[in-house]
């Protein structure tokens, strides 16, 4: 198998976790989390986890988002005998059973900044909207920033570009869009 097909069958891959903790045992639920985020560093093929603590009152949710590089990866962290014991652990301190969510690709621009849990839109609609935003940025950027760099060489700009794109699409353009056509994306769920 070559490198693009394992990639295809074996992604990097995005675990997000929504899990509302039982009042008063949010100190005990750290506790555990601590010792769950220590595990999962020591995993092969992990890249990291992000912590978003409860900041709204009506959504009182812990967010947790790991992160590894292949979805097979990931699948030996699930079936861990460690991560087993220690999610038996935690849930004396949680209510309800959580959200799980597996992001593979497109998935990861198009969550809701108050509401993370909630499933991605269906993916033609997320192809619209990601077509129309690189449109838009491709012609900003042929415009504004191609005469800037252009006597440099085609490689060192082609990577300016990339860089500038990744970037603005990541943490400025997508989360707007996904705002501005939340009602597109998510017609029948409850925002």
């Amino acid at each position: 198998m070559n490198a693009p097909e394992r990639l295809d069958s074996d992604p990097p891959t995005t675990v997000d976790v929504l899990q509302r903790i039982k009042p008063g045992c949010e100190a005990a639920f750290e506790g555990v989390l601590a010792e769950l985020i220590e595990a999962a560093m020591a995993c092969e093929g992990h890249l990291g986890v992000n912590v978003f603590r409860p900041s709204d009152p009506a959504h009182p949710e812990y967010r947790i988002v790991f992160k590894f590089d292949r979805i097979s990866k990931l699948k030996q962290w699930e079936e861990s005998p460690i991560r087993l014991r220690l999610l038996n652990r935690a849930r004396q301190f949680t209510e309800g059973t959580g959200q799980y969510s597996m992001l593979t690709g497109l998935e990861t621009w198009f969550t809701l900044p108050n509401r993370p849990g909630v499933p991605a839109p269906p993916r033609h609609k997320m192809m619209v909207v990601s077509g129309i935003t690189i449109y838009v940025l491709i012609n900003l950027i042929n415009f504004i920033l191609v005469p800037l760099i252009g006597p440099l060489p085609v490689f060192v700009r082609t990577f300016v570009v990339t860089v500038i794109m990744v970037v603005v699409m990541t943490y400025f353009a997508m989360p707007r869009m996904t705002k501005l056509f939340r009602g597109w994306l998510y017609p029948t769920r409850r925002i």
